[in-house]
């Protein structure tokens, strides 16, 4: 359940969740080879983290975020050159490691600005449809209780036109057989 929430909340987790397991695995593997070196095995370590580099910067392009992205890899690589060597200082891994986590999160959170924008924009975009439809509706309602009325009314007035043909008919037959009974008596 705490998985979900987390996916919830963070919207590229199964991203992250990718690189990770794949990172995992290449450290196993080189493990599991075991006849190389240390430094061998920091070499190998040492160009996942490049490859890692490569693909951020695809994906970085495919984005649109090339910049950021060639920011991030280049102070990745100094990360990985300053821990590999030995010779850097532990205030200027953070230091790096806090600016990567800054841009990070300043694209992140450009990209949920943007991400929020196209819902609104999406969003305006229904509701006026839905003002159209609602319209639309109310017109054809409308148009439908005034053709029922005139229709109503049509059907009052040929009514009205039948029964007083019914009247004179019933009058005109009523004088006929009035005229008989005289003629007769």
């Amino acid at each position: 359940m705490e998985a979900e929430t987390v996916r919830q909340q963070f919207p590229f987790y199964n991203e992250l969740q990718a690189i990770f397991t794949a990172r995992m695995q290449r450290m196993l593997w080189v493990e599991a080879e075991g006849g190389a070196s240390g430094s061998k095995k920091k070499a190998v370590a040492l160009s996942s983290d490049d490859e890692d580099d490569n693909n951020d910067e695809s994906e970085g392009e495919q984005k649109g975020n090339i910049s950021t992205m060639g920011k991030r890899s280049k102070k990745a690589k100094n990360i990985a050159t300053a821990s590999g060597g030995g010779g850097g200082s532990s205030s200027n891994i953070i230091n790096s490691l806090k600016e990567i986590l800054d841009d990070f999160l300043k694209q992140q959170m450009q990209m949920e600005a943007q991400w929020r924008e196209a819902f609104e924009a999406r969003e305006n975009e229904r509701r006026l449809k839905e003002m159209e439809w609602r319209q639309t509706m109310e017109a054809l309602e409308n148009e439908r209780l005034m053709m029922e009325r005139r229709w109503r009314e049509r059907e009052e007035q040929r009514r009205m036109r039948e029964e007083a043909r019914a009247e004179k008919r019933d009058a005109l037959i009523t004088a006929l057989l009035n005229k008989l009974r005289r003629d007769d008596a």
